[in-house]
């Protein structure tokens, strides 16, 4: 029960805010006329339970008059005025149509608020860079936002109206069904209602029983989401480095890889499929047994002569009712399965943005503080796993000033450069860095999903820019024959080559005009002619920029003022 109660908690703490938003009065509506809509659906079975009654004792009776005034007109019966089929079937389909509508408006308007809270909570306090690097076993958050957040709400709705319905037909037909029965005497006991006692103890042994034989099924569930997602990463992966893996004739690796990730697919399909068999044979034999089970109850009523046919089927429609509301666990158990797990999911997800979003003002801080320098205080640089890379470093970049960060290979230096950007969390010590113009271009140059003009203008809005200007730029970094593209959407990473993917970056410094302008390996895919007049460009139309640079090539310090060094976990200066 205690479980039970975590999981409830964590259901809340997923859904609870939206009812509690700036969309809750709408949401709140809305949920209420999709709630009096499904009551009014019961409403209408315990009508057509009697209009069941009714005709079928037309038929015993052989009433054609009885027959056709129930089929398309009305007719005054025992129960009162009864209207034909006819009406009460339109008003139920019309009922239905609009219930499954509103729902659906519902589960709309709800997942895009959760969908904008759960990215606004990811991007923000940039937990999504301290997520992935800490591994916080929060895999493949792409899934848990574009399908965990849609299955958490179609579920939910499709699993609370469903149980808010069944409560209701239950109370409904109770009454029914009680009216109905009649006493029993079993061993000299009478037991009045006895067909409402008899649908109880067949609902409950049977949802006991659904439990122990599908109960494996919430685990399994909760590994297939994640199998699958691994799967599909990999797929992702190999895509996007399509290129690397041509190159190296990487293709049997790439292929042994796919082969186990889809081996722990199918592995987990096949433990779901077995738990499924095993439930599905207990389930189906449970609703085939209810079908029968309510004629043979009532069957010595009927030959007694006590209940008419039209009776017999009503107590038989009656029973059914209860004891389908009543069987609600076992009839969605697949289903309470896959949303546990997608609850846990989105839990855990939820949970370690949190905790990256909490932990934002720990380890190293880069401090805005509106300062014209750039300067650093006893920064120590560590890995996740505690080593220490770069330690106690302290210096003082002063504003217009070009400094050249060097250092071998895995000393530090793309490190320094995140610590720089406010973005490596390990270690300790305080960045200064100024509030605002700052611009950082790493080797691999970033170009976002859409148009040619959108990535160089990246990350400002492109509306901001003439035409002109961005023809301009692209001319000055050596891509003016792209300048007619602008407007195309492509997948501008994969059809550019690295050298073509820098030089917008170049493009985009130009444009942007930074008064800092961080460069990590920037100019690495160009040769060294074209690497000078990248540098040349800079200083040029840049002349009021600091330039903090991280190179290879000696040639590159030629456009430094002077140079700082990573040398044995150190920061010393050096000659430029």
């Amino acid at each position: 029960m205690r479980r039970l109660g975590h999981f409830l908690s964590d259901a809340w703490t997923v859904a609870g805010p939206y009812w509690r938003s700036e969309e809750r009065w709408r949401a709140r509506l809305l949920l209420g006329v999709v709630i009096l809509l499904n009551l009014s659906l019961v409403g209408m079975s315990v009508l057509l339970s009697y209009w069941n009654r009714e005709f079928f004792n037309s038929l015993q009776e052989k009433n054609a008059e009885a027959f056709w005034a129930l089929l398309f007109w009305w007719r005054q019966t025992d129960s009162g005025p009864m209207p034909g089929f006819v009406f009460v079937a339109a008003l139920y389909i019309l009922i239905a149509v609009y219930a499954l509508y509103l729902r659906q408006a519902l589960q709309i308007r709800w997942r895009s608020w959760l969908t904008r809270e759960v990215l606004d909570r990811w991007l923000a306090d940039r937990a999504y860079y301290r997520v992935a690097l800490t591994d916080s076993g929060t895999d493949n958050p792409d899934q848990r936002i574009a399908e965990d957040l849609r299955q958490f709400v179609d579920n939910t709705l499709a699993l609370g109206l469903g149980l808010m319905r069944s409560v209701v037909t239950l109370f409904s037909f109770v009454l029914v069904l009680w009216g109905l029965s009649g006493p029993a005497t079993i061993l000299g006991i009478t037991i009045p209602g006895y067909m409402v006692w008899v649908a109880l103890a067949y609902a409950v042994v049977g949802t006991g029983l659904a439990h122990l034989v599908g109960r494996s099924l919430i685990r399994l569930n909760f590994q297939q989401e994640r199998v699958e997602a691994d799967f599909r990463y990999a797929l992702v992966r190999l895509r996007d480095n399509a290129e690397g893996i041509a190159l190296y004739g990487g293709e049997a690796d790439e292929k042994r890889g796919l082969s186990d990730r889809f081996g722990a697919v199918i592995g987990n399909w096949w433990a779901i499929m077995v738990a499924t068999k095993r439930l599905t044979f207990f389930t189906s034999g449970y609703a085939q047994v209810a079908i029968i089970f309510p004629f043979i109850v009532a069957a010595p009523a009927y030959f007694a002569g006590r209940i008419p046919l039209g009776g017999l089927t009503q107590t038989s429609g009656a029973f059914s009712e209860v004891q389908g509301a009543l069987s609600w666990f076992v009839d969605n158990y697949s289903s309470l399965t896959e949303w546990r797990a997608t609850v846990l999911r989105i839990r855990g997800f939820i949970g370690a943005i949190e905790e990256a979003r909490a932990a934002a003002g720990s380890g190293i801080q880069a401090v805005p503080d509106g300062g014209d320098e750039l300067v650093l205080e006893d920064v120590t640089i560590r890995l996740p796993d505690g080593r220490v890379l770069i330690e106690n470093a302290s210096a003082r970049i002063a504003p217009g000033e070009a400094v050249l960060i060097a250092g071998r290979s895995g000393s530090g230096k793309s490190t320094l450069f995140r610590a720089l950007a406010g973005l490596w969390p390990f270690g300790h010590g305080r960045v200064h860095v100024p509030a605002e113009g700052r611009l950082f271009l790493p080797q691999r140059a970033y170009l976002p999903l859409g148009t040619l003009r959108r990535a160089v203008c990246y990350p400002r809005d492109a509306a901001e820019f003439s035409d002109a200007a961005i023809h301009e730029v692209l001319e000055a970094a050596g891509l003016g024959h792209l300048t007619a593209r602008l407007d195309e959407v492509e997948t501008w990473d994969r059809l550019l080559s690295g050298g073509e993917q820098q030089r917008v970056a170049l493009a985009r410094a130009l444009l942007l005009q930074p008064r800092w302008l961080f460069l990590d390996e920037a100019t690495a895919s160009l040769d060294p002619e074209a690497e000078s007049r990248f540098y040349k460009l800079l200083k040029e139309r840049l002349p009021g920029t600091s330039l903090v640079s991280i190179a290879h090539r000696p040639a590159v310090a030629q456009y430094h003022h002077r140079a700082l060094r990573v040398r044995d976990g150190h920061l010393v200066p050096a000659p430029a």
